[in-house]
Formats: structure tokens, sequence, C-alpha cells
């Protein structure tokens, strides 16, 4: 029988969430964040799909997602694999970074060069920055910590313009993507999307397909789901989160985040708050 479990905490000044894992078999379905994912494996293999590869990681090895970036996990030996990990939000990482460096523009976009890395260095400063914030270490040392991996991940990253987009598949995506936005909590259905793009729904599902590697249900699922992990964590009830973001009820909400997180909403909150179950 499969032995998974699953630590996570929520730093106080950043928000920045860390956790530490093990999973035996399957781990999680294709999903997306919002953040910026960088992770060691400790133990283990560690597979998952990405940029329509995939990867191997195993001890030692540094993986960096960017947002948006789908993809999964199991674990394809016996003995499952063991992780640490935490998200950055990428707006606490452009800003953070323009302290650190004094000519970074807001017209550019960080994205790191490679999705396995295996550096001695930047598996120091993860570490480092993990353990000091997981642990409650003193703000100084947490900063300085945190500044030492901001350091070494741009080691790893390219910056690229941000480019207007100028093909029309990618507009009518861009479209759809921004109306999911603006109405996550309705009952969107792909009528209303071809009607806001000024398209048919089948050009509207392939557009969207080839730009975001989803179709528009998948992807506003997991919309709901980041939205639903930020409102847990400010300690809104499961309940009126499910019902907030446009799920049936509460369990559809529970099935779903357990699912991509390997934990239900009401767990996820207390571990975000310190706040009671809710039943």
């Amino acid at each position: 029988m499969a032995e998974d479990w699953l630590e996570l905490h929520q730093h106080g000044d950043t928000g920045i969430e860390t956790i530490r894992a093990h999973f035996e078999g399957h781990a999680y379905d294709p999903h997306w964040h919002d953040s910026y994912l960088v992770g060691i494996t400790l133990a283990g293999t560690q597979q998952f799909h990405c940029r329509r590869e995939r990867h191997h990681s195993t001890p030692g090895d540094v993986f960096l997602l960017e947002p948006g970036e789908i993809h999964d996990g199991d674990a394809p030996v016996a003995g499952g694999f063991t992780y640490l990990t935490f998200y950055l939000e990428e707006q606490w990482l452009i800003r953070t970074l323009q302290g650190l460096y004094e000519n970074v523009s807001s017209s550019y976009s960080l994205h790191f060069s490679r999705t396995i890395a295996r550096e001695p260095q930047l598996v120091r400063a993860i570490s480092g920055t993990f353990h000091a914030l997981h642990s409650e270490e003193m703000r100084i040392v947490q900063q300085n910590t945190m500044d030492n991996l901001l350091g070494q991940l741009t080691e790893h990253c390219q910056w690229r313009k941000r480019l207007s987009s100028r093909v029309q598949s990618t507009a009518i995506a861009n479209r759809a993507r921004d109306y999911l936005h603006a109405h996550i909590g309705e009952n969107i259905g792909l009528s209303d999307l071809a009607r806001e793009t000024a398209t048919d729904r089948f050009t509207l599902s392939r557009c969207f397909k080839k730009e975001f590697h989803m179709a528009p249900h998948a992807w506003l699922i997991q919309l709901r789901l980041a939205r639903a992990r930020a409102l847990l964590a400010k300690g809104d009830s499961p309940a009126n989160v499910a019902a907030a973001l446009g799920f049936a009820d509460q369990s559809h909400l529970g099935r779903w985040f357990q699912r991509a997180y390997q934990l239900t909403p009401a767990h996820y909150r207390r571990l975000c708050t310190n706040l009671p179950d809710l039943p």
C-alpha cells in the first residue's frame, strides 16, 4: 500500500509556500500553477511531463517550472520519490529582482532556460532557502537566503521581451483566457467564449489548445483551483470558496482539489492558517 505524505508551510512575510512530500505510484494529474515552482528531488525518481518532454528527476536534481507550464507526476520505480519545493509568485519575484538588480524592465519576463538542472550551488541555495522559510528562521536569515537563491536562479534564466499578440490564433486564445479570468465563477459555455472572441467554438477550441496545451474547460478548472488555493490560504471556508468559483458544491471542489494537490481543501486551509477544519 502506498504511503504518501505531504508537509506544507506558508511563509508569513511573502506568502511563499514550502512543501516537502513523498509519493509512490501516481502523484498528480496534469495541472499548472500561477507561480514559479522551484524544487529538489531528495530521494527516488520523479517522472513528469513538461514542455512536451518526459523528464526524470533523481536525487540532487533541481526542477524549475514557470507559471502556466502544464506538468504531471508519478514514481516510475518502487519506493516512490521524495522532494521539496516552493512557489514564487510572479509579481513578487519581479519586484524583488528589481531591488536586487538595477536594470529589470517590466517589459521583460523571466524564463527558465531548462526544466532540470544539476548544479551544486543552486541545490545548496534552494535547500538553504527552503529550510529557512519552512522552519521559521530569523527574518534576516530568511531574506539573506532568498537573495542568494534569486542570484543563483538568474544564472539559469533568460529574460525575454513580452511580445504583443500578432498571430490571430494567439489573439483568440488570449481573449478567451481573459474572459475566463473575468468570469471565473460563472457557468461559461464554449458558445460564450466563441461570441466573445468573434469566432466559432471549434476554431476557439483549436486556437486555445494550440496556445495553452489544454482545452478551455480543463484550463478553467485549473484557474479555479489556483484561485481556490489563494482564498483558502486567507482562511475562507471550502463551502464559500466552492460557491464563489463556480463548483457545483464543496464535494465537487474537494474532488478536483484532491486530484491536483493530494490535499483536501479543508486540510490545505488548516495548514496555511492554523484555523480548525470546518465541516
